[in-house]
């Protein structure tokens, strides 16, 4: 029989870590080392976006080209600037980012505090942003593949600006690149963050100056900070500015991606690192760009690159690259945050979480994601070839996530903090009108390629989705089956014709007391047998690195002191493995109600399995679907450190 989770989960005595388990006291104290790490993988997206940004407003090739002219070229750096201003200063970093889970950020964050504390009577609307919600994740998934091709395939093409011979090489360079990134994730975000963040430190400072080089060039561009500039090309220039926002929308990219990986490394981090350097540098760079266009309209091939005098362009390449990898790290961070917590949620099955920081518990590395994405990255790649051609299928997901996360906050933020509802409009309206509009404009690129983005999400939605109800469903009748844990205890202690005693220890791996194991109870009414000492087991992981010694197991007898069953819990931190033997053998005799085996001890798990049925749950289609999903789940008996010799898999068939 398969050994993966049951759907019904937690279960083996498996119980989630608590949703947000990022301790607050992790970031109170905002270290430089930690804004260093921040800086190499919260920000490498949208630093690297100033490489394809302009470059892509004025594509002659786009299906709907803006016409180059001072006029604008003004109009687009200013709402370049204004939108990154509203959508990620903003929205985001002033008031997204204030509505966490316990440390935890983005928008699976929303949904748990949605589902948390949601007023009854508002619970039809909090289900439907829970909804959206779960679709803004799965667009965040398809966000995480295209960024690291995008990214990367941008910074490379720079090799065409200097020789244009070189545009074979772009995509196996790429691919290789690409292929490294995803197999130094297993070394965890801090480690990647310390080595990176130097680099992006270089990255943006040079950025910065070679803003201050077009700038130079044509000092009027800082005419362009003013919204003046922005309202009158919107308004004045409407046809133009319409399509140009399909464009201007990837100046914003990563903002979500901010908010997801908050729980890497804290809000303060993230905030200083943000206004003190991401932005003044991104802003510097989109004016000398624009300065640069202004001076020559023959420019807009590649302005960012040839902002640099020409003994500089092939450094430039070089660094660019260095830091697309790491754009390609931020997305890749947050897709991590977005998985686990979307497993905490029964949203996905439990799968096989690493954490790599012992000081932040929000730091994971969830292999099976990594190859998932990894080769959807390389088959983006290979299919698009070019970092315009992508371009068209990024916006859509942004932009699609960036409003729901908009509409959820300004919900949490009515109950959670009491906002009256006329401030709340006040500040609702017009960012979510600034949204719509993007989405707006990203829709005129549906054919273009923003199908792909919508596909990916609507995919991950539907499996998200059909878990999630699956789950309900086995879960509602394994508790049936499962029965209550004391009332089963008391029928055995008072039938002692039920079963007959046999030597030995039998450890039963449950989610916690309230129920019986199903294992247990499989082999007291189909064996009618009972080991001599009886544990039931349930493992809790709790939001520290390490649980003392003294605070780890806590035991009940389950009401009878003298019957040889005993309920044990087992509490372990994040970063601590989960070894059950070890557990056993530090519990005493009088704890247990008499000497425990560890070495000839058996260990039983509960497993269910699944068969799709006639029963009017779910479509057949979805039912098909849930349990082909299941097979992903981590290995129960390897991650408790069960010796396989002497686990024993016992359950029974669910019927969906």
């Amino acid at each position: 029989m398969s050994e993966r989770q049951q759907p019904g989960a937690p279960d083996d005595g498996s119980a989630s870590r608590p949703l947000g388990a990022t301790t607050a006291h992790a970031h109170d104290t905002v270290r430089p080392a930690l804004v260093v790490g921040a800086l190499g993988v919260v920000f490498g997206d949208i630093g690297t976006s100033p490489i394809y940004t302009m470059q892509t407003v004025f594509n002659p090739g786009d299906p709907h080209p803006v016409p180059i002219s001072t006029e604008n070229v003004y109009g687009v750096v200013s709402l370049v600037f204004w939108s990154v201003m509203i959508i990620v200063t903003v929205t985001y970093v002033l008031l997204a980012m204030r509505a966490d889970n316990e440390g935890e950020g983005g928008i699976m964050a929303l949904i748990t505090l949605l589902r948390r504390h949601n007023p009854k009577r508002a619970a039809r609307t909090a289900v439907l942003l829970a909804g959206l919600g779960v679709f803004g994740a799965a667009l965040f998934f398809g966000d995480s593949m295209i960024t690291p091709a995008i990214s990367v395939l941008s910074a490379v093409e720079g090799l065409k600006v200097i020789e244009p011979s070189l545009h074979e090489l772009v995509v196996p360079i790429t691919a290789v690149i690409i292929l490294v990134l995803f197999l130094a994730q297993r070394r965890g975000s801090g480690t990647v963050g310390r080595l990176f963040g130097p680099i992006m430190i270089i990255w943006f400072v040079t950025i910065a100056a070679c803003g201050v080089r077009g700038i130079a060039g044509n000092p009027e561009i800082l005419r362009a900070l003013s919204p003046a500039y922005a309202l009158d090309f919107l308004v004045g220039r409407f046809d133009a500015a319409f399509y140009a926002l399909a464009a201007i929308v990837l100046a914003v990219t990563g903002a979500e991606a901010l908010y997801a990986d908050m729980g890497h490394f804290g809000r303060r981090a993230i905030t200083r690192a943000w206004v003190a350097l991401v932005f003044p540098a991104c802003a510097l760079s989109y004016l000398g760009q624009g300065a640069l266009i202004l001076a020559d309209p023959g420019h807009v091939s590649s302005p960012f690159f040839l902002l640099v005098p020409e003994w500089a362009r092939l450094p430039l390449v070089l660094l660019a690259t260095a830091a697309t990898v790491i754009a390609s790290q931020a997305v890749i961070s947050g897709a991590f945050s977005v998985a686990s917590q979307a497993a905490e949620l029964g949203y996905l099955p439990r799968l096989r979480i690493l954490h790599t920081s012992e000081s932040t518990a929000g730091q994971v590395y969830v292999p099976w994601v990594n190859w998932l994405l990894l080769v959807a990255v390389l088959t983006l790649v290979f299919a698009f070839r070019s970092s315009t051609a992508l371009a068209y299928a990024f916006g859509m997901a942004v932009t699609a996530t960036i409003t729901i996360t908009t509409l959820m906050f300004f919900y949490v933020g009515r109950w959670r903090w009491n906002v009256p509802l006329w401030v709340l409009a006040v500040g609702a309206v017009p960012l979510l009108l600034v949204d719509l509009l993007f989405v707006a404009a990203n829709g005129t690129k549906l054919l273009h390629g923003a199908w792909l983005p919508l596909l990916i999400g609507l995919a991950a939605f539907t499996v998200m989705t059909t878990w999630q109800r699956g789950r309900e469903i086995v879960t509602a009748e394994r508790q049936r089956r499962e029965g209550s844990l004391r009332d089963f205890v008391v029928r055995l202690r008072g039938d002692g014709a039920l079963t007959r005693r046999v030597p030995g220890t039998a450890v039963f791996l449950n989610r916690g007391k309230e129920t019986a194991p199903l294992a247990m109870r499989a082999n007291v009414e189909h064996n009618h047998v009972r080991h001599e000492h009886v544990l039931i087991l349930s493992i809790d992981t709790q939001p520290v690195p390490r649980v003392p010694p003294e605070q780890q197991i806590v035991v009940d007898d389950l009401g009878f002191a003298d019957d040889g069953i005993t309920h044990v819990s087992a509490r372990f931190g994040y970063m601590e493995t989960p070894d059950v033997p070890e557990v056993l053998r530090r519990l005493g005799p009088d704890a247990t109600e008499g000497q425990l085996d560890v070495d000839e001890a058996s260990y039983f798990l509960s497993k269910i399995e699944l068969r799709s049925g006639t029963r009017p749950t779910m479509p057949r289609w979805r039912k098909r679907l849930f349990i082909a999903t299941s097979y992903i789940t981590a290995d129960a008996a390897e991650h408790f450190c069960l010796p396989r010799e002497r686990t024993v898999i016992m359950g029974s068939d669910i019927e969906l």
